[in-house]
């Protein structure tokens, strides 16, 4: 295949959405398809984007894009193998240090120089992160044709913006009302702005801005892929399945757990579902002006979404004492136990047992929809 042909062919994209501890499902997911393929195989997507958790999936995932079998590895190693303190500290010095430092930043002068408040220091992630990823891979990887594009999406605390930072072969920058895409070389910096979850993770500091987790303010989470090219977007999501009863009964007004548990599944997934039917109304649009003869820019895009089939919340919750006593203590004091009715501990729980469930349950799922996946995926080329 030519070089006119290769960019000429149609682009798929891999969305990774945000989730925290939840974005072990994701593993499982690319782990199924990769089996799908030879060994030697790259990468069957051109373009990633992730946000948050998604986003460092996304990352390591374009740093072995050359080699589809070997990415999959690496990363379910890192993720059959993680324990909470190597994503935050968890001990009782430490945790507590981190929560008097934040009542005390509360008395300071607004010209003091603040250190960044949160409920937990995520210090141990960053390192992680700078010893296990060689992001100077992805420029090389980019320039030899096995990736085109991967972006990693930020929320601007100085304006409210959802800011997409992208590496890319040609693909330009943009802005929206709210949104815009800013070329760059990605660092690690970016990927912890990206996983800063509000209130949980500190924000972080990029030239004169602050940023937190990319999934608060994200209007449009398939902007970024459809800006970058795809045709087609494979979307890995790990949001809770949908309940049958459309009103759960509740015997007393929710607790500061349930409110934060349900903050939370809002901001991280309540914005692709709408953008998907919105993606759907415009498909539609165009499909009926061609069959009027209406000429137009606009092209279909085609997605296929996955989804987990069982609630994380409860697989959670067998594994609540597995987290750190100190994390656990913390979340006593705001009202979240082993069975409360809170999603919040699920996004925290960076313990091997698991992640190891949610990888197998990312497996089986993907797994049963493996025809419909490699359907999609197939080369309309060829």
């Amino acid at each position: 295949m030519s070089e006119h042909d290769v960019k000429a062919a149609k682009k798929t994209a891999l969305l990774l959405t945000g989730g925290g501890a939840r974005a072990a499902y994701q593993v499982g997911v690319l782990k199924a398809i990769a089996q799908q393929y030879p060994r030697s195989s790259k990468l069957p997507f051109q373009i990633i984007s992730g946000t948050s958790a998604g986003a460092i999936n996304g990352a390591a995932m374009a740093c072995y894009a050359s080699c589809f079998h070997l990415g999959v590895k690496k990363l379910e190693w890192i993720w059959r193998n993680f324990h909470t303190d190597q994503v935050y500290y968890s001990d009782y010095p430490r945790v507590f240090r981190q929560i008097l430092r934040g009542i005390f930043s509360a008395f300071q002068a607004d010209y003091a120089n603040k250190t960044a408040v949160s409920l937990f220091d995520n210090k141990p992630l960053r390192q992680m992160l700078l010893k296990v990823l060689d992001l100077k891979r992805i420029d090389r990887n980019i320039m030899g044709g096995y990736l085109s594009s991967i972006s990693v999406t930020a929320s601007c605390y100085n304006n409210g913006d959802s800011i997409t930072f992208f590496q890319s072969d040609q693909a330009q920058e943009w802005r929206r009302a709210k949104r815009c895409g800013q070329r760059t070389l990605l660092g690690v910096h970016h990927l912890m702005a990206s996983a800063a979850i509000p209130l949980v993770f500190p924000s972080v500091r990029i030239h004169q801005q602050y940023f937190g987790d990319g999934s608060v303010n994200q209007l449009a989470p398939l902007s970024a892929p459809i800006h970058l090219g795809a045709d087609k977007i494979l979307i890995i999501g790990v949001a809770d399945p949908r309940k049958n009863e459309h009103n759960q009964r509740m015997m007393h007004h929710p607790g500061l757990a349930t409110i934060a548990g349900h903050l939370l599944d809002t901001v991280f997934t309540d914005s692709l579902n709408s953008d998907l039917e919105r993606m759907q109304r415009v498909n539609n649009t165009i499909q009926t002006m061609q069959q009027h003869g209406i000429k137009t820019d606009l092209k279909p895009v085609q997605s296929l979404f996955i989804n987990p089939s069982q609630n994380f919340s409860q697989i959670a919750s067998e594994h609540f004492l597995s987290l750190p006593m100190a994390v656990r203590t913390i979340l006593r004091m705001t009202g979240i136990r082993q069975h409360s009715d809170s999603s919040l501990a699920s996004y925290l729980l960076f313990e091997q047992r698991y992640t190891r469930r949610l990888i197998t349950l990312g497996y089986e799922d993907a797994t049963a929809q493996m025809d419909t996946i490699l359907q999609f995926l197939a080369d309309d080329n060829h």
